[in-house]
């Protein structure tokens, strides 16, 4: 497990009642399809998480747990994962059981036949149909429309907690509150490609959701022009080694 495949990585704020049976879905989904980890960052849960999360470092060794010490949002606990996952792939997943980790099994399949694009970054996911209420399903609607509009980033659904990454491509990103709304535009920064694919977007069962209509649409379009200014400022430059003749 020094070196795995693939690092599942799932930043989670007070999703009692929600861990065990994600995990259980990713051992019956993952096992004997790639070598992986499961990765949780705990961003400073009040609730019964902790014991939930200790509960399945017990039963998997594939089981590692970061916490943070204070609350600092999904971007903070993303950010913290990257530099701390093992595999040569990241597999995000949001910690309410929304996303399906068959949907992972099945996109991985898919790009690993034989081989994934060299200069593939990411894959996004991009939800059939939403399962949100109707303050989240609005606020994601303009939030989309218009970054996708300024950003051109190619993408419908970029809010969705769904994204398989290249490592290599994640720890380069600039961190910011709020980079986990912009992450294939940041990824085509790099110079890196995007590709997305439909994903099943389940109901949420435990929990409540976290996100409001004002906090989410206020501080989605806040960011995105610091995003632009971001791509506006250039990629980096690439180059081959020439070796002596």
């Amino acid at each position: 497990m020094d070196m795995p495949e693939l690092t599942v990585l799932i930043p989670v704020f007070n999703e009692e009642g929600n861990i065990l049976p994600l995990l259980e879905e990713i051992a019956s989904a993952l096992d004997g399809v790639a070598s992986y980890e499961v990765l949780f960052v705990d961003d400073g849960s009040s609730d019964g998480s902790a014991r939930e999360l200790a509960e399945a470092q017990a039963a998997s060794p594939r089981v590692r747990v970061i916490r943070h010490r204070k609350r600092s949002g999904k971007s903070a606990a993303l950010f913290t994962g990257f530099h701390a996952a093992r595999g040569v792939w990241i597999q995000t997943l949001d910690g309410d059981r929304q996303n399906d980790p068959k949907d992972v099994a099945r996109i991985w399949k898919m790009i690993h036949a034989p081989l994934p694009p060299e200069r593939l970054g990411i894959v996004a996911g991009r939800r059939k149909r939403r399962n949100d209420g109707i303050v989240k399903f609005f606020s994601s609607r303009i939030a989309n429309f218009v970054r996708s509009s300024l950003l051109r980033d190619h993408t419908a659904d970029t809010g969705c907690g769904f994204k398989l990454l290249r490592t290599s491509v994640a720890v380069k990103l600039p961190f910011f509150d709020g980079m986990h709304r912009f992450l294939p535009a940041l990824v085509r920064r790099t110079g890196y490609d995007t590709m997305q694919d439909y994903i099943e977007d389940r109901p949420r069962i435990a929990g409540v959701s976290k996100y409001g209509f004002f906090g989410r649409l206020g501080a989605g379009i806040f960011d995105l022009f610091g995003v632009f200014w971001l791509i506006q400022r250039g990629t980096p430059g690439e180059g081959d080694e020439i070796l002596r003749g």
